[in-house]
C-alpha cells in the first residue's frame, strides 16, 4: 500500500435532489484540507428527483482522522440534506469469497485478474459443491473448500457456507449452479454478485445455448447482478451482448457466451470493489 492509497477515500451519497449539495460536500472537504480527485453525480430529474454522488479524495493522516471526519460530516452535511451515505477508505482492502460448481471460465478470469493486480481485493477462499476445480484454484495459492448441496441438506449446507465465508465483504457466484437458500441471501443482502446468460427467462434450465441455437438467436449476452430472494431479479450491475448469425454452432455460441460472461462479471466485481455502485431500489447507479 503506497501513501497515496493510504490517504485516499471515497464518499457515496444518495438523497433528495436540492440546491447546494455539491457546494456543501466540496466545501466540507476543502475545510478539512482534502483534495478532490474525482467527482461524479447523477440526478433522476432536472428538479426534485433523487440525487447520487461519488467523490474520491485524498487527505493527509486519513486513517487517524476517519472517525472525526465521519462524525463531522454527519452532523454538518448529511443530516441537513437527509443523506444516505458511506465513507470507504481505499486502504481497507475488501475481502471476497467465490462460489463455483464445475465450469471454470468465470472463476479463472477472476483469479487471473486478481493475480495480475487487476482486482483490488483479497480472495480469501473458493467454495464449490464439487471437487472438480480444486487443483485450478490451489494453483493460485487460494484455499478451496467443498460443500456438497442437494435437495435434502440445503439448510445445513448453506449454514456451513455462511460460516466459511464469514469476514468477507462480498461473495461472487462464478457460475455456481445452485439456488441459494433464502435465509442465506437475507444475511448477505446486496453482498452477492451473480453472472448468468442473458437468455433468462426465455431459455431457462439446462443447456441454454442449445435452446438459443434452436431458436436462431441473433444476439447473445450476459448479465451481472446482485442476488435477491427473487431468482435472477436483483439489481443489474452490468450487461453486454455480441451479435451472432445462422453460421454459429452450439459450441461457438457457448464459447462466445462464456467470453461475454467472464468479462461482464469481472467488470461488475471491479466496480463493486472500487465503490462505484449505488443501489437504488431494484436499480443501480454505476459511476464508471
Amino acid at each position: 500500500m503506497n501513501m497515496t492509497t493510504a490517504n485516499t477515500a471515497r464518499l457515496l451519497i444518495t438523497c433528495e435532489d436540492k440546491p447546494g449539495i455539491v457546494q456543501a460536500v466540496s466545501s466540507f472537504l476543502y475545510h478539512q484540507g482534502a483534495n478532490i480527485t474525482a467527482l461524479d453525480q447523477y440526478a433522476t430529474e432536472a428538479q426534485g428527483g433523487r440525487y447520487f454522488m461519488r467523490v474520491e479524495f485524498e487527505l493527509d493522516n486519513l486513517q487517524s482522522r476517519k472517525e472525526s471526519l465521519t462524525q463531522t460530516f454527519a452532523a454538518n452535511v448529511a443530516e441537513r440534506y437527509e443523506m444516505h451515505w458511506r465513507l470507504a477508505l481505499v486502504s481497507d482492502v475488501k475481502k471476497i469469497g467465490i462460489l463455483v460448481s464445475k465450469v471454470d471460465h468465470a472463476l479463472l478470469e477472476l483469479l487471473w485478474r486478481h493475480a495480475r493486480g487487476g482486482l483490488p481485493c483479497e480472495i480469501t477462499k473458493v467454495v464449490s459443491n464439487h471437487e472438480t476445480l480444486r487443483e485450478s484454484v490451489e494453483n493460485f495459492g487460494i484455499p478451496f473448500e467443498v460443500v456438497p448441496v442437494n435437495k435434502d441438506n440445503k439448510r445445513e449446507a448453506y449454514t456451513q457456507i455462511d460460516e466459511l465465508m464469514q469476514g468477507n465483504d462480498l461473495l461472487v457466484l462464478a457460475r455456481y449452479m445452485q439456488i441459494l437458500d433464502e435465509e442465506f441471501v437475507e444475511k448477505w443482502q446486496m453482498k452477492v454478485i451473480n453472472i448468468h446468460h442473458s437468455f433468462l427467462p426465455a431459455f431457462v434450465g439446462a443447456n441454454p445455448y442449445k435452446q438459443a441455437h434452436e431458436k436462431g438467436v441473433k444476439l447473445i449476452g450476459a448479465t451481472a447482478h446482485y442476488v435477491t430472494a427473487d431468482l435472477d431479479q436483483g439489481p443489474i450491475i452490468e450487461q453486454d451482448v455480441e451479435r451472432v448469425n445462422h453460421d454459429f454452432t452450439v459450441e461457438q455460441l457457448r464459447e462466445l457466451g462464456q467470453d461475454v460472461e467472464r468479462n461482464v462479471l469481472a467488470r461488475a466485481v471491479k466496480w463493486h470493489l472500487e465503490d462505484r455502485i449505488i443501489v437504488d431500489g431494484n436499480k443501480t447507479v454505476v459511476f464508471q
